[in-house]
């Protein structure tokens, strides 16, 4: 019994990182792909490699987390008081620094 429990253990995790990683849905997947491929060409090489860049910011940042810096990032770009708030908030910077990390990451395994 003992064998059997470790064995199913042992071939869950891969399933669990898997789910983990899977978690961005296909629309957010799709916009990331777009964009990084407006900003680095649009051949297929590089729709691989923000492929993989985006498979390499979900492996590190949950969907949750990714989606409250890109509204921080995109906050920030406004005028007006409200985007003043997103700018100098020691929270914003916490929030934008995970993604800012897992971008470099993803930059220097993709591309």
């Amino acid at each position: 019994m003992l064998k059997f429990s470790l064995a199913l253990m042992l071939s869950a995790t891969p399933v669990v990182a898997q789910q983990a990683i899977n978690d961005y849905p296909t629309e957010a997947r799709a916009e990331y792909v777009f964009a990084c491929m407006s900003a680095n060409g649009q051949t297929q090489d590089v729709l691989r490699r923000c492929s993989c860049s985006l498979d390499e910011i979900a492996a590190i940042l949950p969907y949750d987390r990714y989606v409250s810096a890109e509204t921080v990032l995109r906050m920030r770009l406004g005028s007006g008081e409200r985007a003043a708030m997103f700018r100098g908030s020691a929270t914003s910077n916490a929030i934008t620094a995970d993604l800012r990390r897992a971008q470099a990451e993803a930059e220097m395994l993709c591309f």
